[in-house]
């Protein structure tokens, strides 16, 4: 008899939980929402990941923006101090050698005060970033020496500076000034020596030994 009363409960506690128990339809609609979901999670992730490369670029780009604000603002003032220095430079060419030896007290301080003057005010260039350059015998760079002529020169190679007319300055790896130069031409290939041709044209004179 107990198992008789036992039985009706048992039943509708397993129906209950066939009801609650979700059917295939439920079981699928599941799946997809966890699909779903999971692939918001990685667009998300990945628009993530672009942004902060994105702010890393911008970081870095800003960065290099205020250096060379900081590195190349003064290029214009730059510009005209170098002319000043070229000024020095071009009255101490004039001095010879001949009138250091026999200048006066007065004028060798003159001219030891203009030296000094120009080294320092190319001390203070390069202190700031501008560097001053003179390539001659370097190999003529258009991005960097400006041709003025050209100048036949057997003893250099064609297409070197044979002469700086003007030096040139950079500002850090800029440009400020290229450097006004002449460039050799090279010398012409050297002739064959006559006695050389010479015994060429009897050889082919010469009747075959075989004739």
């Amino acid at each position: 008899m107990a198992d008789n009363t036992a039985r009706p409960a048992d039943d509708a506690v397993g129906a209950a939980e066939a009801e609650d128990a979700p059917g295939p339809s439920e079981q699928a609609r599941i799946a997809e929402l966890v699909e779903t979901l999971a692939r918001e999670a990685a667009e998300n992730k990945d628009k993530l990941l672009r942004t902060l490369a994105e702010m890393e670029n911008l970081r870095r780009r800003t960065e290099r923006e205020i250096g060379d604000a900081r590195q190349y603002a003064i290029a214009a003032f730059a510009r005209d101090v170098v002319a000043v220095a070229d000024n020095m430079g071009r009255a101490l060419d004039a001095v010879s050698s001949e009138l250091r030896a026999t200048a006066d007290p007065g004028a060798q301080a003159l001219i030891e005060g203009v030296e000094l003057t120009e080294r320092e005010l190319l001390k203070a260039l390069e202190k700031n970033g501008v560097r001053k350059f003179e390539p001659l015998g370097e190999k003529f760079d258009p991005n960097v020496h400006q041709a003025m002529f050209e100048v036949p020169d057997p003893s250099l190679p064609a297409g070197s500076v044979a002469q700086v007319v003007q030096p040139g300055y950079m500002i850090g790896d800029r440009v400020l000034r290229p450097a006004l130069v002449s460039v050799a031409k090279g010398g012409p290939k050297a002739a064959a020596p006559a006695s050389s041709a010479n015994d060429n044209a009897d050889a082919a004179r010469e009747p075959d030994s075989a004739d």
